[in-house]
C-alpha cells in the first residue's frame, strides 16, 4: 500500500509542477491555489509512504520520477526541446529508481 502512496505522491507532484507552467498562460491566481493544493496532497502521500519505506528511498524515487516525468511531459505537452543529453539523463534517473526499488524490496 505504501508504494501506492508513493505513486500517488509522484502523480500529484507532477501535476503541480505542470500547473506551474500552465499558470504562465493566464489566471495565475487560480493556478497558484491549484498548485498549492496539489503540492499539499503530494506531500501528504509522501508522509504516508515514509511510514513503511525508508525516507531516502521515498525522496529519491519521488524526486527522480517527478523529474523524469516532467522532462518527458514538457516535451510532449509543451513542445519543449528533447535532445540526447535529456534522453540519457532521463534514462539514468529511471535506472536509478529501478535500483532503489530493487534495494527496498530486498
Amino acid at each position: 500500500m505504501h508504494w501506492i502512496y508513493l505513486a500517488l505522491a509522484i502523480i500529484f507532484e507532477v501535476s503541480a509542477t505542470l500547473s506551474i507552467k500552465q499558470a504562465t498562460f493566464g489566471n495565475a491566481y487560480m493556478w497558484s491555489i491549484i498548485i498549492a493544493v496539489l503540492y499539499i496532497i503530494s506531500f501528504s502521500f509522501v508522509y504516508y509512504a515514509t511510514k513503511s519505506i525508508e525516507i531516502g528511498t521515498v525522496y529519491a524515487i519521488w524526486a527522480g520520477m517527478g523529474t523524469a516525468l516532467i522532462v518527458i511531459l514538457g516535451w510532449i505537452i509543451f513542445k519543449e526541446d528533447m535532445n540526447w543529453y535529456k534522453i540519457v539523463g532521463v534514462l539514468s534517473i529511471i535506472f536509478g529508481v529501478i535500483l532503489l526499488k530493487l534495494q527496498a524490496s530486498a
